[in-house]
């Protein structure tokens, strides 16, 4: 596990599973939401992000923490290890209002200073369809991987609690499924 993506719905944890592998391997950690967002929550294009991603994988150790579809490609071709969170939509719900209210008037560290945390309903609408409209195509590039890939699928938080238990104590070992 040298090359890492972690995808899924928005308030699952991905951003912070993403700092606690990082601390435990020591792989250098980029969440895309810092590089995608400019100053005043203005986006990235999907070129300026495709190229900023082709330099990242290059790169013989990684992990990257972000969705992103149209740029999926550039980061499947790349890994040697895909965590998709896979909860039910009420989870990220709760995820993602939870951390509206922990960080109410603050920037997260993944997003960097000046990203004030903000919650809209075109972010709630988007986790709250993810399930219906997003995780079919995931699920589906996941079985069209290389079988030399590591997919490792997280349905809970205490899966996610289980795999960075056993990174302590087996970081060598290969996983498939959670």
């Amino acid at each position: 596990m040298k090359r890492v993506m972690i995808i899924g719905p928005g308030g699952a944890g991905k951003s912070t599973f993403a700092k606690q592998l990082h601390e435990r391997t020591g792989l250098p950690l980029i969440h895309l939401d810092a590089h995608f967002w400019k100053r005043g929550w203005v986006p990235s294009t999907t070129e300026e992000i495709a190229v900023m991603q082709k330099q990242w994988v290059q790169g013989e150790e990684w992990i990257i923490d972000g969705n992103y579809g149209a740029t999926l490609e550039i980061r499947f071709a790349a890994c040697d290890t895909v965590i998709y969170f896979d909860f039910p939509t009420y989870m990220t719900l709760y995820g993602i209002l939870k951390r509206r209210l922990m960080y109410h008037g603050q920037s997260r560290s993944d997003m960097g200073e000046g990203y004030i945390e903000k919650l809209d309903w075109i972010f709630i609408k988007w986790v709250a369809t993810y399930r219906r409209r997003k995780r079919p195509h995931i699920l589906r590039a996941l079985t069209e991987l290389p079988r030399e890939k590591n997919v490792i699928i997280f349905r809970s938080r205490s899966d996610v609690r289980r795999f960075l238990q056993e990174i302590e104590q087996k970081p060598s070992e290969k996983r498939r499924d959670f």
